[in-house]
């Protein structure tokens, strides 16, 4: 970013001076790009210009270039394609599950590498554990939690009341979901579906909670090894195909990631379970008293998290991944990770985001601001993996399959987890 020079300037010789110094001050202004995803709805690119001009202000030695990349997958797939070319992004905002395809293209710096004082070392351990499971391997933090999620689920009241149901209480368990949902199905007269769970977009997801919540985790600490057709993950996924199938709760087939807010909004269906950052979103959006809650459980709670990290990368100066870093400090400040959270409905990354006054304050005026934090003491990694794509791939086409009918869900399982297995093979310790 430029200085400005003044409106007035008395005499053509203070003039060039300015000018002088201008160019000067342009110069030595340390110029960063950065590439982020959005992947809910709201205008979430505005709160991301507005932050970014907040920066410049306070620190006139660096720019920030701050570009929209698109979804997550359009943001790796651009970061990389500007380092392949040579046009190397300092920075960018990615899937925390992008970490082992990054580190095995290696192209991300480790924060430890930066980090100079003690205040930046304890800045690296000031995060929410769980928000840092994505962010670190063999004992290096390459990626720092910025717009991080759990899925949590959104109920409407009114529907409930309709129903006969206790507007005040949501389901605790699967068996209570299904019920509910089926109850919600015929109060309405089939006007109105029970429960919408996404199953385009990030179907693996979803379905890592399910499978977590029946006590199964999908994947090893290290990324070479995925356990899809375990007994308790082919359950999982028969009560998801069942809230259609059999409780008639859930509309069957496909249901889209990016519309199912809007039919929660509609009111097409009673409960939805989305991302902590849609929260915000459906605050602003919905004209009728509606709740957040933990996913409902069977052998226990459970989600995984999800969203994006930050990442410096190789190829830059040290003069820019300081200045990178110095930008990334700023953006996760707990004033900063507060406004975020506000603004978006995504967790404020660490305790003392929660500590400030502003959180606090908004914490206790609309509770459900808090449910995504609470919910981390029950949630479990992303699913991550070396060949990351491929192994998720399997599995959203398995889910997808099971769900429309094409296939069993231990069918679809077992097809997943050998097409998984060829992926990872090579990794295999």
């Amino acid at each position: 970013m430029s200085s400005r020079l003044p409106h007035a300037l008395s005499g053509l010789a203070a003039a060039g001076l300015l000018m002088a110094a201008g160019q000067s001050s342009a110069q030595d202004q340390v110029e960063l790009t950065m590439y982020y995803p959005i992947a809910v709805g709201g205008a979430l690119t505005e709160v991301i210009d507005g932050l970014v001009t907040d920066f410049e202000a306070e620190h006139p030695d660096i720019s920030v270039d701050a570009i929209y990349a698109g979804n997550y997958d359009d943001t790796r797939v651009r970061a990389m394609s500007a380092i392949e070319a040579g046009d190397i992004p300092q920075l960018s905002v990615m899937f925390s599950i992008d970490l082992y395809e990054l580190i095995e293209q290696d192209v991300i710096v480790p924060f430890d590498d930066l980090v100079q004082s003690d205040e930046e070392r304890a800045w690296l351990d000031s995060f929410y554990p769980a928000l840092m499971e994505n962010g670190r391997l063999d004992g290096k933090t390459y990626g720092i939690p910025f717009q991080r999620s759990t899925i949590v689920f959104y109920w409407n009241k009114d529907v409930f009341e309709a129903a006969g149901l206790d507007p005040e209480r949501p389901p605790e368990t699967w068996q209570e979901m299904a019920e509910m949902g089926a109850a919600v199905r015929e109060a309405s007269n089939g006007e109105q579906w029970g429960v919408m769970v996404p199953s385009t977009g990030y179907p693996y997801w979803m379905f890592q909670a399910f499978a977590f919540q029946n006590g199964h985790r999908l994947m090893s600490d290290d990324g070479t090894e995925v356990y899809f057709d375990d007994p308790a993950a082919i359950e999982a996924l028969e009560y998801w195909v069942s809230l259609a199938n059999e409780h008639n709760a859930m509309p069957a087939g496909a249901i889209e990631w990016g519309t199912l807010r809007q039919n929660f909004i509609e009111q097409s269906t009673a409960m939805m379970w989305h991302s902590t950052g849609n929260l915000t979103a459906v605050r602003n959006e919905a004209n009728f008293d509606f709740g957040v809650a933990m996913l409902p459980m069977n052998t226990q709670r459970g989600s995984p998290t999800g969203g994006g990290n930050f990442y410096i990368f190789k190829g830059t100066s040290d003069e820019e991944q300081r200045a990178a870093m110095t930008f990334i400090r700023w953006m996760t400040a707990p004033e900063r990770a507060a406004a975020w959270s506000m603004e978006t409905g995504y967790m404020g990354v660490s305790p003392a985001a929660y500590e400030t006054e502003a959180l606090s304050n908004y914490v206790e005026e609309f509770p459900p601001a808090a449910v995504a934090r609470d919910q981390l003491e029950h949630a479990t990694a992303e699913l991550a993996t070396y060949q990351g794509g491929r192994v998720r791939r399997a599995l959203d086409n398995a889910v997808q399959a099971a769900l429309t009918g094409q296939m069993s869900p231990e069918e679809a399982l077992k097809q997943a987890q050998a097409e998984a297995d060829a992926a990872l093979r090579r990794y295999a310790r």
